[in-house]
């Protein structure tokens, strides 16, 4: 995968103020600072013609609950670029339970994109007609939610982490777990030992390639414990 220098996300909500605290802080704020990443909230209500801006309705053939409905996300995506052909086009990203599981994988594939728009879903869903503008279809794990605005905060945290320059070591995002398919290693700190807890003496030794070493067999052997299924 050829590294981004920059990536756009443009979230498609009925909420935006949930993003507030998460885009603000920590790494996220850093790199939209130094233009790495630069994200746009859009309130699915601005692109409804209802005089009270509502962007949601009852559901044909009865039963509970809402839906988001067609003509708001079919304006927001026209206004965002969706519809355009050629290299420009914006990938359209809908968060939902239904969708493929995020992994490292989808992460990683996701992130070939220099633009993407998120698309939140709140209530049961969208309405079924706007999927034929959906390219990817994603959850966050087999669970529901309130809506789609936590998953796509996941999903932006691990997207952002893919540009170079968004974590300060690159070697820290390629360590990390499930990137290259295992678990990361352990990791110790100050004190060397704590309540006769001793960190393991190849840390300490300074010989690289010794904690190289010590670092991919202690990968191996956490993931063929916790996740086996990894490999």
């Amino acid at each position: 995968m050829s590294p981004l220098k920059k990536l756009e996300i443009d979230i498609l909500t009925l909420f935006p103020g949930m993003f507030t605290g998460p885009l603000g802080e920590s790494l996220l704020q850093k790199a939209q600072a130094k233009g790495l990443l630069k994200i746009r909230l859009h309130n699915l209500r601005d692109f409804s013609q209802d005089k009270h801006r509502k962007a949601d309705d009852k559901i044909f053939g009865g039963g509970t609950g809402m839906l988001i409905q067609v003509e708001p996300i079919w304006r927001a995506l026209k206004y965002l670029g969706a519809f355009k052909k050629g290299k420009s086009r914006p990938c359209v990203v809908y968060l939902s339970p239904q969708g493929e599981k995020l992994t490292q994988d989808l992460v990683k594939d996701l992130a070939r994109n220099k633009r993407l728009i998120l698309l939140c879903g709140r209530y049961e869903g969208i309405d079924e007609r706007a999927m034929s503008w959906i390219d990817r279809e994603v959850s966050i794990g087999d669970y529901v939610l309130t809506g789609g605005e936590i998953p796509a905060m996941v999903l932006t945290d691990a997207l952002a982490r893919m540009v170079p320059g968004v974590v300060k070591e690159q070697e820290s995002v390629e360590n990390d777990s499930f990137y290259d398919g295992k678990l990361d290693c352990s990791h110790y700190s100050r004190p060397a030992e704590f309540m006769k807890m001793k960190v393991p003496g190849v840390l300490l030794s300074g010989n690289h390639k010794d904690i190289k070493e010590w670092r991919k067999k202690d990968a191996l052997e956490k993931t063929i414990k916790k996740r086996p299924d990894l490999l």
